[in-house]
């Protein structure tokens, strides 16, 4: 809003019947084989076989770093984090661009 210098009344409703709170962005099974990238994780594609019974007796214990990783749990970005982010979109230039024409 204040990007576009909109001049829109917000009306903050709240919560809606069946809508989340957050979103799990990393469940804890994913977590096993993520790999922390520093910035992201990355998730390698699950390329198993139907046998599962050589992982259920032959799988290995992994001592996992990272438990499930969802938006409840993160950093959330200030107002001024969201609106930098946003100027760096090339589609935000581009509106903003003829915006200002």
């Amino acid at each position: 809003k204040e990007i576009f210098d909109a001049k829109n009344d917000i009306k903050i409703i709240g919560i809606r019947h069946g809508e989340k709170m957050y979103e799990t962005l990393l469940t804890e099974e994913e977590c096993v084989h993520a790999i922390d990238l520093g910035d992201y994780f990355r998730v390698p594609a699950d390329n198993r076989d139907l046998n599962y019974d050589k992982y259920m007796n032959k799988g290995k214990i992994t001592d996992n770093k990272i438990t499930k990783f969802d938006s409840d749990h993160t950093k959330l970005l200030s107002i001024e984090e969201v609106k930098s982010k946003l100027l760096n979109l090339d589609y935000i230039k581009k509106e903003l661009n003829e915006f200002n024409k």
